[in-house]
């Protein structure tokens, strides 16, 4: 791969036929979007929907991406001049290479320059996928003042290191400036998630200056969206393979699924791409699709990630290849579905996702889901099982789900083999139960733990009860003979 030459604005012309690239003249690109956190999910949707826009014409929308802490995207893209190829793969494997991004910036490395392409009066739109943990809120929502980089951005304004701080400082400028405020767009997996942004910058900003709280609650628009695409991590082997076929170096290709479904609530004061032309749905409430997808989806990859893991599987596909861990899926939307707002079609949408993770190509490691994962559990299993408990339906493939996250932070499989775990939170937790502890007192200090589980949950002794049964079965037979045997009696 060395022998190639590196993909840049350069080298376009020269990439093999079968390559789609950008159709327009980047060089006639103005910004009018600042994105925080360039990871492969964004690159993987709005980046691509946006590079749509731009080939038809609307050529005010190009996207100055920033990282808010590694300098790893910038490094592998700035050489590229921001282009990056986007490898949709299922049967075969259909390539284009994504022209969007003009910049990518480092929030560390220079604060004042993240904060002057967020105040440019070409910017008019903030999107954010910075996961669960960038928001700074805990269980309820509420933001987490004692947060490290929480308290720093309250304590030094003006050289923030949050995104929470990185835009409150750049609202704050524009409203100095005379200009109006951006709109905001988180793309991250959060129930409400526009609700949730708009609470913690109101909250922050408050706590800034009660003037600034005020305009930020009156006058910043933070519509809520639901982001449907799986995008697996990108190997060396995958940088190889894509670069072969282009026939230029790419650092950071990204791949992902066919099916892309993307919904957002239409509210964009100062206006916005049309994105619909891309297949993007504009809603008066998201709700319903973010329910659908958390609860279905992201709630069936948490599942997958800490039962596949324990049973010794590395992807989704070969997760879903074991019967028995398919079987309790299915199980587990049959009992999850009628959470789901009434007019979602449950079986069509599963009948889907059945066919996406069974994808091989993908190659969608259960360690990425993994990763994070307390931040992930309380929306995508919580949520539901709270809902179950309050209709007093029925929620033990629920519970049992949350007993193999449990099992899982344990730190083996059932193989006795070590599971690695990326989780600060958990990381950081003197008091986190290990598999030496009785079942039940191990889940009596999970459900203590209030930054996942609240302080309700703690109080429901029945389903303490039910989670040290199945948690103690899972430490003594293993996920295939216990889940094997909630099936039977199911």
């Amino acid at each position: 791969m060395t022998d190639l030459p590196r993909l840049s604005d350069r080298t376009l012309a020269g990439l093999a036929p079968v390559v789609r690239r950008p159709a327009y003249d980047r060089a006639a690109v103005t910004a009018g979007i600042v994105h925080l956190g360039v990871g492969a999910f964004h690159r993987a949707h709005q980046a691509v929907v946006t590079d749509e826009c731009l080939a038809a014409g609307e050529m005010g929308w190009g996207i100055t991406a920033a990282s808010l802490q590694s300098p790893a995207t910038r490094d592998a893209l700035a050489p590229q001049n921001g282009l990056y190829t986007l490898a949709l793969r299922s049967g075969g494997e259909e390539l284009r290479v994504v022209g969007s991004i003009g910049r990518v910036l480092v929030a560390p490395e220079s604060p004042a320059s993240l904060l002057a392409a967020m105040t440019e009066a070409a910017t008019r739109i903030v999107s954010l996928t910075i996961t669960e943990k960038g928001y700074g809120v805990d269980a309820t929502g509420a933001l987490k003042r004692d947060d490290p980089g929480i308290a720093h951005d309250l304590a030094h304004p003006r050289s923030p290191r949050t995104a929470l701080g990185f835009v409150t400082e750049a609202l704050a400028q524009r409203r100095a400036a005379g200009l109006a405020p951006f709109t905001l767009l988180s793309c991250d997996n959060l129930s409400q998630n526009g609700q949730v942004l708009h609470r913690a910058l109101t909250e922050f900003a408050t706590a800034r200056d009660a003037g600034l709280g005020a305009f930020v609650l009156a006058e910043v628009s933070c519509p809520s969206t639901m982001v449907d695409r799986i995008v697996p991590a990108t190997t060396d082997a995958d940088r190889a393979a894509i670069s072969a076929r282009i026939g230029a170096r790419d650092a950071w290709p990204v791949l992902a699924e066919p099916f892309l479904q993307w919904v957002i609530e239409d509210r964009f004061p100062t206006g916005r791409p049309g994105w619909e032309r891309s297949g993007v749905a504009f809603a008066r409430d998201v709700a319903p699709f973010e329910a659908m997808k958390l609860r279905l989806l992201n709630g069936a990859h948490s599942t997958l990630a800490a039962m596949g893991r324990l049973a010794g599987h590395d992807t989704v596909a070969q997760a879903m290849a074991d019967p028995t861990i398919r079987a309790f899926v299915r199980a587990y939307w049959d009992q999850v579905g009628p959470t789901v707002p009434t007019h979602i079609d449950v079986a069509d949408y599963t009948a889907r996702l059945l066919v996406r993770f069974d994808n091989p190509a993908l190659q969608h490691k259960l360690a990425q889901i993994a990763t994070d994962a307390s931040q992930k559990v309380p929306p995508r299993l919580l949520g539901p099982l709270r809902d179950l408990r309050a209709r007093q339906m029925p929620q033990g493939a629920v519970v049992l789900a949350i007993a193999a996250w449990m099992r899982s932070c344990e730190g083996v499989d059932d193989a006795g083999a070590v599971l690695a775990m990326t989780d600060p939170v958990l990381a950081g937790w003197a008091a986190r139960p290990t598999a030496a502890m009785p079942a039940d007192l191990a889940v009596r200090r999970w459900l203590d733990f209030h930054p996942v589980f609240g302080r309700d949950l703690a109080q429901d002794h029945g389903l303490a009860a039910d989670l040290s049964h199945a948690l103690a079965a899972l430490r003594g037979h293993g996920v295939t003979a216990t889940v094997s045997s909630w099936l039977g009696r199911r």
